[in-house]
C-alpha cells in the first residue's frame, strides 16, 4: 500500500517525508515523487521482543511517496501532478500553517481541485460513451448500463461534491476501479504548524470537513533532529516542543490505511506484519509466504495482550486463551498467529 504525501507547493511535504522516513528529498525527483520506508511505531511488538529476545526482528513498516506540490493557480503542470496522486492508496495532505495561513480555507481548495481532477476523468469517459453507442456495435447494451452508473457520479462531481460519502454500487466500483478516483481514497490532513500549540478552534473547523485533522510542528521538529544530541533538548525546550511527533503521525497514518497488525514470534525472529482488516487466517498465511496459503491445514492464534500479561505460550494455552482456527477465522488486530501447512 502506498500511502502519498500530498499538498500545495510550499506546505513542508518533503519535511515531513524526511522527518518520516529519515531520507532527504531528491530534488531530481521533484517532478515525478519520491517513495521511502518508515517503520510504524508498536509497543506490543517492542514488547514481543524483549519477551523472545530473538536473533533477528522485522518490525512493520509503511511505504510513504512524496508526491509533486499542486500549484495554488491551476498551472499547467497540475494535471501531471495530479496523475501521479492516483498512485497512492491513501491520500495524507499537509497543510502548512505559517504566518497566519488558513488551514480550512487550504482544505477546501484542495478538496476542490482533487473533484475537478475526478470529474475529468469520470466525463471523458462518460462522452466516450455517448459517442459510441450511438453506433451499431455488439457491445452496446453494455455501454449503455456503463454509462447509465456513470452519470450520476458525473453529476455529483459536476455540483462540486466529493464521492467519499457516496455510496456505489458493485458495478460503479467495478467501472470506476480503474478511474482510481482521489476523492474516493481515504485521507487525513495534517496541519504542518510553525509553532508547538495550535488554535483549537481554527482545528475543530478543518474537522469539521469531515477529515480525520492531526496537527504538529514536524518542520520544527526535523529541524531540531538535525541538531547535535547534545543540543537537541535545548533547542526543543525553548521551542516548547514536547514529545516528538514523528511516531504520532506514523500511527495517525496507519490509522486511516484500514490495516491491522499481525504477529509471528519465537526466539529467532519476531516480526510484524501488516494485512487488510477482515481478511481471514489463510490470507494471513499467504502474507508470510504463498506455499503456507496454498498447503494451509489450520492456524494457531493467541492475542499478543493476552501473551504479554501471562508471560509464556504455555501459560496463555493454561488458561484456554489459545485457538486453533481454520481459513476462515478473521484475522484479529494483535494476533499472533502459527501457521501449520502441508505442501
Amino acid at each position: 500500500m502506498k500511502i502519498g504525501l500530498v499538498g500545495y507547493q510550499g506546505s513542508g511535504k518533503s519535511s515531513i517525508f524526511e522527518l518520516l522516513t529519515g531520507t532527504q528529498p531528491d530534488i531530481s525527483k521533484a517532478h515525478t515523487g519520491q517513495v521511502g520506508t518508515a517503520v510504524v511505531p508498536d509497543q506490543r511488538f517492542d514488547d514481543l521482543v524483549a519477551l523472545y529476545n530473538p536473533k533477528k526482528i522485522t518490525p512493520a513498516k509503511i511505504e510513504l511517496f512524496d508526491t509533486p506540490g499542486l500549484s495554488r493557480d491551476q498551472g499547467e503542470g497540475n494535471a501531471q501532478r495530479m496523475s501521479v496522486l492516483r498512485e497512492a492508496n491513501v491520500l495524507v495532505q499537509v497543510v502548512g500553517v505559517y504566518a497566519g495561513g488558513d488551514p480550512e480555507a487550504d482544505a477546501r481548495s484542495f478538496e476542490d481541485d482533487l473533484v475537478l481532477a475526478d470529474l475529468q476523468v469520470v466525463s471523458n469517459r462518460v462522452a466516450k460513451l455517448r459517442e459510441n453507442i450511438k453506433k451499431p456495435r455488439p457491445d452496446r447494451e453494455e455501454l449503455q448500463a456503463e454509462l447509465q452508473l456513470l452519470e450520476p457520479i458525473e453529476s455529483a462531481l459536476n455540483d462540486g461534491q466529493s464521492l467519499r460519502d457516496q455510496e456505489f454500487s458493485d458495478d460503479q466500483e467495478k467501472f470506476t476501479k480503474s478511474f482510481s478516483l482521489l476523492t474516493r481514497k481515504p485521507r487525513l490532513l495534517l496541519l504542518n504548524t510553525a509553532e508547538a500549540e495550535f488554535d483549537a478552534q481554527k482545528l475543530a473547523a478543518v474537522e469539521a470537513l469531515g477529515h480525520k485533522v492531526i496537527a504538529a510542528p514536524a518542520g520544527l521538529e526535523l529541524d531540531v533532529a538535525q541538531l547535535d544530541e547534545a543540543d537537541r533538548a535545548e533547542f526543543a525546550a525553548e521551542l516548547g516542543l514536547g514529545e516528538p511527533c514523528r511516531d504520532q503521525l506514523l500511527r495517525a497514518i496507519f490509522e486511516i490505511t484500514d490495516q491491522i497488525t499481525f504477529f509471528t514470534a519465537d526466539e529467532k525472529e519476531v516480526r510484524a506484519w501488516l494485512l487488510k482488516r477482515g481478511e481471514t487466517a489463510v490470507d494471513a498465511a499467504g502474507t508470510i509466504h504463498t506455499d503456507l496459503a496454498r498447503g494451509f491445514i489450520r492456524a494457531e492464534v493467541m492475542a499478543v495482550a493476552d501473551l504479554l500479561r501471562l508471560g509464556s505460550e504455555r501459560e496463555v494455552k493454561a488458561a484456554g486463551l489459545h485457538q486453533l482456527v481454520g481459513k476462515e477465522y478473521v484475522v484479529q488486530d494483535g494476533d499472533e498467529i502459527v501457521v501449520r501447512f502441508s505442501v
